[in-house]
């Protein structure tokens, strides 16, 4: 079993960020076109550097470009060939690491890490957990955003019911597009649309929820996760993935709950479901990003395991679990600003 579970991610992490967000350096630019453009991923067309970008963005431009010409048409196969192709060829990707194109490899995901370890080294005070009333509030918006943004209004506007500037509304707003822009030194993304008030309403709110994620990631985890469609798109597909999560629980589980803290999404079914079975049950949940916390966490051999086709390749056990419990703590009591926590206890 490897020493630590989430420096391996957060190394997996780092080189498909290097990769995705200034890829096409070293491969070409605009390799996205040769690669897949149908990333599980937030990796974003508008950054000229990138080596692939995501699903949404296809998906957005066929409902959009071709719905409605098809429509007139009647010939629903000009529509179907090409947005069946970008599902295809995102299930392809997707069902070898299901979920785990979200705690693994996209960019913004890494990013909302990266400022979450920064903001806890400054010694800004972190939310934890979300209670159970705010996370049962936030979790329907990734569907809204999957089903308004990404489907329907692009849909409604190839049908001629909306305005051209609502073809493609998540890429609009989508923070992706800010940070991976920024990070290769162009600045031409954060700024207000004036050409029309939608084009205007559109900028201005994907200003404000970069701003935004960037501000709540300092404090608490994965802001913009909770939200993404992405996820809810991986969520429909993820009984097909390859890798999956699985729990044997026992009664213990039940006044236990480190699973449930340790988890950055707040999954508190971690804790409650597949208790005392007798067999290990699928737990990869909607918001489940496969990150692998809850099984570092867990105390209890084999409760937990990451799975690959069936056979698996990291379980929960007591030792793992002091060892990785010491190394958070010692990890914790660092900051850049400010006491440790060590030297507060001393004062």
């Amino acid at each position: 079993m490897c020493a630590n579970l989430t420096l391996v991610r957060r190394s997996v992490q780092l080189l498909m960020f290097v990769f995705l967000v200034y890829g096409s350096v070293v491969i070409g630019f605009y390799a996205a076109d040769k690669i897949s453009g149908a990333l599980p991923a937030l990796s974003c067309a508008y950054d000229s550097m990138n080596a692939d970008y995501c699903a949404l963005i296809p998906l957005q431009h066929q409902l959009h470009h071709r719905l409605g010409a098809a429509a007139d048409a009647g010939n629903w196969f000009m529509f179907l060939m090409p947005f069946l192709t970008t599902v295809g060829t995102f299930l392809l990707l997707f069902v070898f690491l299901n979920k785990a194109f979200c705690g693994w490899v996209c960019p913004l995901g890494f990013f909302q890490e990266v400022m979450q370890l920064i903001g806890q080294k400054l010694g800004l005070r972190r939310v934890d957990s979300l209670t159970h009333g705010a996370v049962d509030k936030i979790r329907p918006v990734k569907w809204l955003m999957l089903g308004g943004l990404v489907l329907v209004l692009p849909a409604l506007t190839s049908l001629g019911f909306l305005s051209d500037e609502w073809g493609d509304p998540f890429c609009q707003i989508c923070p992706s597009r800010i940070m991976t822009t920024l990070l290769t030194g162009s600045n031409e993304q954060l700024f207000v649309d004036t050409s029309s008030p939608s084009y205007m309403a559109l900028s201005i709110t994907g200003d404000f929820l970069f701003g935004l994620m960037v501000a709540l990631a300092l404090t608490m985890r994965q802001p913009f996760c909770r939200i993404c469609p992405m996820l809810a798109l991986h969520a429909v597909f993820r009984k097909v993935g390859l890798a999956r999560l699985v729990k044997q629980g026992s009664s213990r589980c039940e006044k236990c709950g480190l699973c449930a803290e340790a988890c950055p999404m707040d999954i508190r079914e971690l804790q409650s479901e597949f208790n005392a079975v007798a067999r290990p049950k699928d737990i990869t949940l909607a918001d489940c990003t496969l990150c692998g916390r809850c099984v570092e966490f867990c105390p209890d051999k084999d409760v937990l395991q990451l799975r690959y086709l069936n056979v698996p390749v990291f379980s929960s056990s007591p030792a793992y679990f002091k060892r990785r419990k010491k190394a958070q703590t010692q990890w914790d009591s660092v900051k850049l600003i400010g006491f440790s926590k060590a030297e507060k206890e001393k004062v």
